[in-house]
């Protein structure tokens, strides 16, 4: 994770990895265009991010007025008019056109939903994200994944025993 350090930023505030291939994951995925704002203000076919693994450059963050920019969308989208519900729907409002694409070596997804993932990719990885419905703790978790997640857990915290995470 180190090496993210050494990452120029390029003025961007937010630096994350892409998930857009063809049509796939593209802002008209979360975005209702069919609102006059929406469409106004973004393309719909610009490339989304994965919101699991950020770096963020705190200066250009202020600089950008972030923080008043995502309550100001979150106000705005009171009557759930602008974005189907979610977290990555507002950081994509946030951060649009301010985000730095990161090699995709930094977080590798889908160990949540796609059981083909390369094992080089998984072991140079910086982050694995289980995004999809196979959380590693739920029974319907991939099984080649689950102990990338169960070697960190204390089966002996009482938190543990009292969800039923089996080992």
């Amino acid at each position: 994770m180190t090496g993210l350090w050494e990452v120029d930023m390029d003025g961007k505030v937010n630096g994350a990895v892409e998930t857009c291939f063809g049509s796939f994951h593209r802002y008209d995925k979360y975005l209702k265009f069919d609102h006059p704002l929406i469409k106004e203000t973004f393309d719909p076919k610009a490339c989304a991010w994965a919101y699991g693994m950020n770096i963020f450059d705190l200066d250009a963050w202020r600089r950008d007025n972030c923080t008043e920019k995502y309550h100001y969308w979150q106000e705005l989208n009171g009557n759930r008019t602008l974005w189907r519900l979610g977290t990555l729907p507002p950081g994509l409002i946030t951060f649009y056109s301010t985000t730095k694409p990161l090699d995709k070596s930094w977080h590798v997804l889908g160990l949540g939903y796609n059981p083909r993932l390369s094992e080089e990719k998984i072991q140079n990885a910086a982050v694995v994200h289980y995004n999809g419905d196979s959380k590693p703790w739920l029974a319907t978790a991939i099984p080649r994944y689950q102990p990338l997640w169960t070697k960190y857990v204390d089966y002996d915290l009482e938190f543990f025993r009292a969800c039923n995470f089996a080992p």
